[in-house]
């Protein structure tokens, strides 16, 4: 998995028929049968269709599809809510359909909590309570449910509730129950953390403000996350990595990059048709290729290694590797003309993005000069450069489905 993180949640072939005989049906779904053909022939519906995917450890893993893909079906396999007709789901490589009732309670309870679309707050309970009620059926005595409502408080506080401990969903707005529900997922302090369609019910500006809580949490928390959602702007927000849906059959998984830059199919094209390029394609995607020369060489020596000029600027770094600005070929030419020893006193500053930075945020740096913005890695080391013109065409370029070479 990327950057080396271990594999937590692994479904392999896992396919789901509703309908009174699945088993019957599964021959027939495992020979290509479409969902319309099974439903029309069995009355049944099939949910998923051999899904397998990997999520990795610390993740935010989102599944998208329109109604009816099977998304909700899915991520309900996760905690087998529902089981699959056929194939595994595994937690740690443990398969969890092997789990008895007692160890599928504990396993529910300690390993994984979930975020529901409408809240899913107890009405007669406050805050407090709501927060604390999973806690409390963990704890034992008096002491443990102390110490219990005591964890809750701080998770009111980290959402933003504080002050709200005694008051009751009812007098809550709907953003504010929706951070209750997430305060008492993450009160649980379980490794992975379910979201079904988490922010869908809520205003737009108010689902913002929620996907920024959750980019800020997952920060510092570092929680293994599957998020349930319609929206692709909200997938490309917060998934580090995104499976697509349609009739209960991946169509892609990848980044958002990935998704946005190389649709697998004419769906996925469609799909990300109107995505504002700008806040998905990072610098570090998108970047040219630029020469780099030392400061201490000399004009002469330093103009021929950036290949006489030919490109607009050229970057100079210290002895480290450490970029310290740009030199034109221009001032190179003059300053050979001048004898001088070397190019450090040549040096204009300019504007640097790292490789991580989306281009709606890159392109105001283009406008502070008129030098190309580096782009630059965490030491400080030059990866390429990006024009305005360069921003310009990669946020105007059109992607679809590799075609068959005929």
């Amino acid at each position: 998995m990327a950057d080396g993180a271990p594999i937590k949640i692994e479904l392999k072939g896992v396919t789901k028929i509703f309908g009174p005989t699945p088993a019957k049906v599964l021959p027939m779904v495992e020979a290509g049968a479409s969902k319309d053909e099974v439903l029309e022939q069995t009355g049944h519906t099939v949910g998923l269709r051999d899904v397998s995917l990997q999520i990795a450890q610390g993740q935010t893993f989102v599944v998208m599809g329109l109604s009816g893909s099977g998304k909700s079906t899915l991520i309900r396999h996760l905690n087998r809510l529902i089981d699959p007709t056929a194939g595994q789901v595994l937690v740690d490589g443990e398969d969890i359909m092997g789990l008895g009732e007692r160890a599928l309670t504990d396993f529910r309870r300690a390993r994984m909590a979930m975020v529901f679309q409408r809240f899913g707050l107890f009405p007669h309970r406050t805050v407090i309570e709501n927060v604390s009620f999973g806690l409390d059926l963990r704890a034992s005595g008096r002491a443990a449910r102390e110490e219990s409502r005591a964890k809750a408080r701080e998770w009111v506080a980290t959402v933003g509730l504080d002050g709200y401990e005694d008051s009751y969903p009812h007098a809550l707005s709907g953003g504010m129950q929706q951070r209750v529900g997430l305060a008492r997922a993450l009160a649980m302090d379980t490794d992975i953390l379910l979201m079904d369609e988490a922010f869908s019910a809520l205003d737009p500006l108010i689902r913002r403000d929620m996907q920024d809580q959750l980019i800020d949490l997952q920060g510092r928390l570092k929680k293994t996350i599957v998020f349930i959602t319609h929206d692709l702007d909200e997938a490309l927000r917060l998934g580090d990595r995104i499976a697509i849906l349609k009739d209960g059959e991946i169509v892609q998984v990848g980044t958002g990059e990935e998704i946005l830059t190389a649709p697998a199919t004419d769906y996925v094209a469609d799909f990300v048709e109107d995505v504002n390029r700008g806040r998905v394609l990072t610098a570090g995607r998108v970047k040219l290729d630029c020469a780099v020369v030392t400061s201490s060489e000399a004009p002469a020596e330093a103009l021929t290694r950036a290949g006489n000029g030919e490109l607009q600027i050229t970057y100079v770094v210290d002895a480290n590797g450490k970029l310290l600005g740009a030199v034109t070929g221009s001032r190179m030419r003059r300053a050979i003309a001048e004898n001088a020893d070397n190019i450090a006193g040549l040096v204009e500053p300019v504007q640097t993005a790292t490789a991580d930075m989306v281009l709606e945020d890159v392109l105001p740096l283009t406008l502070r000069g008129d030098l190309p913005v580096a782009v630059i890695d965490a030491d400080g080391k030059v990866q390429g450069m990006l024009s305005r013109e360069s921003i310009i065409a990669a946020l105007a370029e059109t992607t679809g489905p590799e075609k068959p070479v005929q």
